[in-house]
C-alpha cells in the first residue's frame, strides 16, 4: 500500500544558510521518497551558504498553499535586518499547512507568534532569549536534542537534522513504515 499524495516542500534560504541542516530533506526526501521539494528565498535572488556553496537564481518566497515550509538555519535569522516573514508564516499555519524551522530559524517562529502555547526546541532557550528579549514563550521550550513537533510547528536545534527530517516527513504524509526506514539509513553510522 503507498502513500497518500504527498505534501510538497518549500525549503526556505536566506544567505550563510547551514548547509548541513536541510540537504537530507531535498535529497532522500526526492530520491527515496518522491517529495517534490522547491527552494526559494526571501525576494529571490543568490545566496552563499555558510561553507562557501553559492546557489543562484532562488525564486522568492511565495508558499501556494499547499506545501510544508521548512526554514533553513542562517546566522542571519539572528540580525536585525533579518526577513520579517512573520504574515506569510502565521496565514500558512492558519491555514493548515506546517511550519517547520531549525537552528537560528526558529527565531522566525518565535518573531511571528508561532511558538506561543506550543512544545518547540531550538539552540537553547537562552539563545532565544539573547536574540528575541521579548521572547514569552518559555513555559513550553523543551531543553532536547531532536526536533519537536506541536501543533503544525517543527522545531530543532542545529544539531538535529535527521530528527527535523524525520519530522519534516512526517507533516508531509510519508508512511510509519518508510519513516522506519529513514531513521535506520540516516542512523546506520551510529549503531555500528
Amino acid at each position: 500500500m503507498g502513500d497518500p499524495v504527498l505534501k510538497p516542500l518549500l525549503i526556505v534560504l536566506i544567505d550563510g544558510f547551514a548547509d548541513w541542516e536541510t540537504p537530507l530533506i531535498a535529497g532522500i526526501g526526492g530520491d527515496f521518497y518522491g517529495l517534490n521539494a522547491r527552494y526559494v528565498t526571501p525576494g529571490g535572488g543568490d545566496l552563499t551558504s555558510i561553507g562557501g556553496l553559492r546557489v543562484a537564481g532562488l525564486p522568492d518566497f511565495l508558499p501556494r498553499g499547499d506545501e510544508v515550509i521548512v526554514l533553513c538555519g542562517s546566522d542571519g535569522w539572528c540580525r536585525a535586518d533579518a526577513p520579517d516573514l512573520s504574515v506569510p508564516l502565521r496565514e500558512a499555519h492558519d491555514n493548515g499547512q506546517t511550519v517547520a524551522a531549525i537552528c537560528a530559524a526558529t527565531l522566525s517562529l518565535a518573531r511571528a507568534g508561532l511558538l506561543e502555547g506550543r512544545a518547540h526546541t531550538s539552540n537553547g532557550l537562552d539563545f532565544l532569549k539573547y536574540h528575541l528579549p521579548d521572547y514569552s514563550a518559555q513555559q513550553t521550550y523543551r531543553d532536547l536534542p531532536h526536533a519537536v513537533a506541536d501543533g503544525g510547528i517543527v522545531t530543532a536545534p542545529g544539531t538535529a537534522p535527521v530528527t527535523f527530517a524525520g519530522e519534516v516527513f512526517r507533516a508531509a504524509g510519508l508512511s510509519q513504515d518508510k519513516l522506519a526506514q529513514f531513521r535506520q539509513i540516516a542512523t546506520a553510522e551510529h549503531r555500528a
